[in-house]
C-alpha cells in the first residue's frame, strides 16, 4: 500500500498481540493493495513495527499492515 499509515487503536493492537500469543487460527478480514476485501483463517505469528508502520505476519507467509485490517475474529477495527 502506498497511502500514509494510519495508526490503529492501542486496544485493537493489544487484541492482535493476544491472538499472536495464543497461536490459534483466527478469521482475519482485510483490504488488499487494490482495495478488495480478503479473508484468511490463519495464525498471527508476529506483530511488529517497521519504518513508521505496524504489521502482522500470518502463518500463510503474508505480511499485512495493521491499517489494512477490517476484522479479526469478529472484532471490527472500526469499533475500537
Amino acid at each position: 500500500m502506498t497511502k500514509e499509515y494510519q495508526p490503529i487503536s492501542c486496544d485493537f493492537h493489544d487484541l492482535l498481540e493476544v491472538h499472536a500469543t495464543r497461536r490459534a487460527a483466527t478469521d482475519i478480514q482485510y483490504r488488499d493493495a487494490d482495495g478488495s476485501i480478503q479473508t484468511r483463517n490463519a495464525v498471527i505469528t508476529d506483530v511488529f513495527a517497521k519504518e513508521g508502520a505496524d504489521y502482522l505476519t500470518l502463518s500463510t507467509g503474508e505480511t499485512l499492515r495493521l491499517d489494512q485490517l477490517i476484522e479479526v475474529d469478529k472484532a471490527k477495527l472500526a469499533d475500537y
